[in-house]
């Protein structure tokens, strides 16, 4: 996978469908928007790391996407649930990878309150 397919994949996609088909409360437009905000500046700070990135300044950047994700589900009531934050972790996990990470642990997990 590249980061242009991650980024047309992004969980936002599926919760607006849920949003809109399923009348899902959690999710509002602006939590929506605000979430692909936080995950499209992580694909671009990845993206401009390049190939030669280290494991270090990748994991940077999950650290400032998890600590983003945490100030916006404080900010929007707590809407990142069970699944939203399976979606949310695979995406990040699956970024990094593509960005030359190499881990099998749930690399979100120190910083996460979500």
């Amino acid at each position: 996978m590249t980061f242009e397919e991650l980024t047309k994949n992004k969980p936002t996609v599926e919760w607006k469908q849920r949003m809109d088909e399923e009348d899902d409360e959690l999710f509002t437009d602006e939590n929506i928007n605000a979430t692909n905000e936080v995950l499209d500046t992580y694909i671009n700070n990845l993206k401009a790391l390049g190939n030669n990135s280290t494991e270090e300044e990748i994991l940077k950047y999950v650290e400032k996407v998890v600590i983003s994700l945490n100030e916006l589900n404080d900010n929007y009531d707590y809407f990142i649930e069970t699944m939203e934050r399976e979606e949310l972790c695979d995406f990040i996990i699956e970024a990094a990878s593509i960005a030359g990470l190499e881990s099998e642990e749930d690399i979100t997990e120190e910083w996460r309150e979500w």
